[in-house]
């Protein structure tokens, strides 16, 4: 029986990869004083900007957060990802 990931354990996960290969990162702690949906984890590590929205296995996309995604996805060189616990060798790879 495999045990469930939450969205913190995620988090966790990202932070620590990121710190791995030496990317900044910044998480907003208290979320209710900035825009509703803004994405989970913003990483930079130049030339690469990375926008990521973090779920557990059965979280869903607020309508804010699809949108702030999409508007994301239309500025070139950024790059945009909504990532899961089964995603977390897709993280490394596309952190490494």
């Amino acid at each position: 029986m495999s045990v469930a990931i939450s969205e913190r354990d995620l988090t966790a996960f990202v932070r620590d990869v990121a710190k791995a290969f030496a990317w900044r990162r910044y998480h907003t702690w208290l979320s209710k004083h900035s825009p509703a949906g803004f994405p989970d984890e913003v990483l930079l590590r130049p030339p690469r900007l990375v926008f990521a929205e973090l779920k557990s296995e059965r979280g869903r996309l607020k309508p804010e957060q699809e949108a702030w995604l999409e508007d994301l996805r239309q500025v070139p060189g950024v790059e945009v990802y909504q990532w899961r616990p089964e995603d977390m060798d897709a993280i490394v790879e596309v952190l490494r």
